[in-house]
């Protein structure tokens, strides 16, 4: 599974999922190489989206839409959020993927 930890916000009904990404740790990462670049594939959005969905209840992923690629480094990991928001009347979530390259750098 791309998604670890797991915790409910207090006081509100939201959920952050964290995960840490690398090529060290997800050699297969390296198989969606664009230009010189390795980007996380869009199935592996899917993947935490899907995970996430189930974790709190929800039916599924209605619709994903990527606003930019993730860019995996070379030398160091990126550390994952997977924000799941409040239910609405519907019972609709929102989800929001945000990302940042680990602080303590070299992976190797």
């Amino acid at each position: 599974p791309l998604l670890g930890a797991a915790m409910a916000i207090a006081d509100r009904d939201e959920y952050v999922f964290t995960s840490r990404l690398s090529l060290h740790t997800h050699p297969w990462l390296t198989d969606h190489t664009v230009a010189d670049t390795v980007l996380l594939p869009g199935t592996a959005f899917v993947e935490m989206a899907v995970r996430a969905a189930q974790h709190v209840g929800a039916g599924g992923v209605e619709e994903l839409t990527l606003a930019a690629p993730l860019v995996l480094p070379e030398r160091c990991g990126v550390q994952v959020q997977v924000v799941v928001g409040n239910a609405d009347e519907s019972g609709r979530r929102t989800l929001q993927v945000h990302s940042r390259p680990d602080a303590d750098g070299d992976d190797s």
